[in-house]
């Protein structure tokens, strides 16, 4: 990994940009980059996200074809969207790209799809970097961990960009393209097994005959011990929030694919992933027996990611 010292402003990629998809990450980061002096011409099809967005300032665009004609070329343009949004919407944007445009793919997409976006791109003369953002929603606001991929140039030429939306020490270069996305993919399979037997772990105490304070042990677990970590915070914050029985919390896990792409990348370099492979497989099961391991999980995502996750 490498990190440059020089983080100053570029030259040629400036305080400007075109930012598209203002979901929770997004509209969160287009504030973000508001307090330190960027210029963002925002897009989204949803029409009150755009209205919002005018508000941080920002300026809104109409469609994608006014947000490229308002930017001054060379272009670089922020992408924010679910990955599987992400391949129909480079069909729509790349045509109305010139040679020298910049496109940074910031959601969590598939590393191997983000190797042929690069591909694609540069033969058209179009610049390509896959940035992983880990953090939630309040990382996207008061500063991310970022993972970058592509060619070692492009990110030094944009590098204030990720200084700017990071934590302190919080980003860095992976390798060339997919790169990025390659490693935030492992950080969420990762991140799967944890919650995995955080959740484990706490189901087998409250069937205890013991009648523990779940939330006190998650205090406690958090002054000290060897597991203290944001997770174990924000279960302490999700029982604070929803009670110990988290009742209103769906007991059915939800997963958004990081984790399975995470085991075949496993089999594909010949490396066992059983830890990471028995999480996905219970978030599976769980769609058909919720259970309070299911819920735990559930409460996290909602904490971090602010997920949707309560009871129909």
């Amino acid at each position: 990994m490498e990190r440059s010292r020089d983080t100053g402003k570029s030259a040629r990629g400036g305080k400007r940009l075109g930012y598209v998809g203002l979901g929770k990450m997004g509209f969160n980061m287009v504030e973000r980059l508001a307090e330190k002096g960027y210029r963002t011409v925002v897009f989204d099809i949803n029409k009150d996200a755009i209205e919002r967005a005018a508000a941080i300032p920002s300026e809104p665009a109409s469609d994608i074809v006014s947000l490229v004609r308002v930017l001054r070329k060379p272009r670089l343009i922020w992408l924010m969207l679910p990955h599987e949004a992400v391949d129909p919407f480079l069909k729509e944007l790349s045509p109305l790209l010139d040679r020298g445009d910049t496109i940074i793919d910031g959601g969590n997409s598939y590393y191997k799809d983000s190797i042929r976006h690069a591909d694609e791109l540069a033969l058209k003369g179009i610049e390509f970097l896959d940035a992983g953002v880990s953090g939630g929603p309040a990382g996207a606001r008061n500063g991310a961990c970022i993972m970058v991929g592509g060619k070692k140039d492009h990110f030094d030429r944009y590098e204030h960009l990720f200084c700017d939306l990071s934590l302190k020490d919080g980003y860095g270069y992976m390798g060339g393209p997919g790169a990025g996305h390659f490693v935030k993919m492992i950080h969420n399979g990762i991140e799967y097994g944890m919650m995995q037997a955080l959740a484990e772990g706490f189901a087998v105490m409250k069937a205890s005959p013991f009648n523990l304070d779940l939330k006190g042990v998650a205090d406690l677990f958090n002054h000290g011990s060897v597991i203290t970590s944001r997770l174990v915070g924000w279960m302490k914050d999700a029982f604070d929030k929803y009670g110990q029985d988290l009742g209103v919390i769906s007991g059915s896990a939800a997963q958004s694919g990081e984790g399975l792409w995470t085991i075949e990348a496993g089999k594909e370099f010949g490396v066992p992933t059983p830890i990471i492979e028995g999480s996905v497989n219970f978030r599976t099961v769980s769609k058909a027996r919720p259970s309070y391991a299911g819920q735990i999980i559930s409460a996290l995502r909602n904490q971090f990611g602010r997920h949707d996750v309560f009871k129909s």
